[in-house]
């Protein structure tokens, strides 16, 4: 994908793509940990609360990938939110399912609708893991419109990341 996956860190998760590690963290669950109902479609289904720092020098815009590589389709994107402006180190809690959100834009997740959607294996498929992935841009905006698809965000995103981080969580239903 877009770096090389390091692991050792207890409750934060780290990348390189090139760039600087980011560290991205939750307060409702750990690196490695199981994701709590409430973030589910088992819950209420709010995006949980997700900060990093350690951001680079230059970043001009963050971006937020959640997927679950686990899925029996193969990679199943779960939430994207881009054009983050570099000021912001933190999403809250149950950002709302709206295209944008005033201050950064969400896109299109495969379950075929604008904002976050949250784990939701098969049933009796186990343990997935989540990973939510965060990017450090050199540019201000990647220049597409609210619910905008992966594609078409890693494709723009492409040779301009500086800085990447993530965080795991795991999610089973019986």
């Amino acid at each position: 994908m877009l770096g090389y996956i390091l692991s050792g860190f207890v409750g934060i998760g780290i990348a390189l793509a090139g760039g600087k590690l980011m560290k991205v963290e939750s307060q409702a669950f750990r690196e490695g940990e199981v994701i709590p109902i409430k973030y589910t479609c088992e819950g209420e289904d709010l995006s949980p609360p997700i900060s990093w720092s350690e951001v680079p020098a230059g970043t001009k815009s963050f971006v937020l990938i959640m997927d679950d590589p686990d899925a029996p389709i193969g990679t199943f994107t779960h939430w994207i939110v881009y054009d983050i402006p570099p000021d912001i180190r933190s999403l809250r809690e149950g950002i709302p399912k709206s295209e944008k959100t005033g201050i950064f834009k969400q896109g299109l997740n495969d379950f075929g609708f604008t904002g976050y959607g949250g784990p939701c294996p098969p049933k009796g498929h186990g343990y997935h893991r989540y990973f939510f992935k965060v990017f450090a841009l050199d540019l201000n905006t990647l220049d597409l419109p609210a619910s905008a698809n992966r594609r078409q965000v890693e494709e723009r995103m492409k040779g301009h990341v500086i800085g990447e981080g993530y965080l795991m969580g795991r999610y089973k239903r019986d």
